[in-house]
C-alpha cells in the first residue's frame, strides 16, 4: 500500500515522546522535502498510521501508552500498514535491542542520538528500496 497521491513528496510519521527530538528531526525532514506527521505516544502512532498510511515510520521504541515495539508489531499485522517500512529510533544501542527490534518487525534500526543529515539518508534507502521492491 502506497500514499494515494504519487505526486505528493513522501508521508513521513515521527513518533518520539521527547518533544525536542521530535520536533528537531520533523523540522528537518520538512527542511529536506519531505511532508511530516508527528505522534508522541504508540497509540498516537498507530491511530496516525492507519488515517494517514505515511510512506515511512521512524518509531521511537521507549513510549508511553503503547511502546513502539507493540506498535510496530500491531501495523505490520494489519493489511492496511503492513508494508509501510519502520525505522526504530532508539537510544537503545545493545545488539539485543536492535535484534528485539527487528523481531518486532522495524525494517531498520538507527541508535540516538543521531545526526538529522544520517536520518535523512536511512530514510531515502528505505524509501528506494520500497519502490524498487514495487516494481517486481
Amino acid at each position: 500500500m502506497t500514499n494515494p497521491s504519487p505526486n505528493l513528496q513522501p508521508l513521513v510519521l515521527v513518533v518520539d515522546d521527547y518533544d525536542d527530538a521530535r520536533e528537531m528531526y520533523a523540522e528537518y525532514l520538512e527542511y529536506s522535502g519531505f511532508r511530516v506527521a508527528q505522534a508522541r505516544n504508540g497509540q498516537e502512532a498507530l491511530d496516525q498510521a492507519f488515517a494517514l498510511v505515511p510512506d515511512i515510520i521512524l518509531m521511537d521504541l521507549s513510549l508511553p501508552v503503547i511502546d513502539g515495539w507493540e506498535a510496530t508489531r500491531q501495523l505490520k499485522k494489519d493489511d492496511r500498514t503492513r508494508t509501510i517500512p519502520v525505522v526504530a529510533l532508539t537510544g537503545h544501542a545493545l545488539t539485543g535491542q536492535s535484534d528485539e527490534a527487528r523481531g518486532a518487525g522495524c525494517d531498520s534500526f538507527v541508535t540516538k542520538p543521531c545526526l538529522p543529515d544520517e536520518l535523512v539518508t536511512e530514510v531515502r534507502n528505505l524509501l528506494a528500496q520500497r519502490a524498487v521492491a514495487a516494481t517486481r
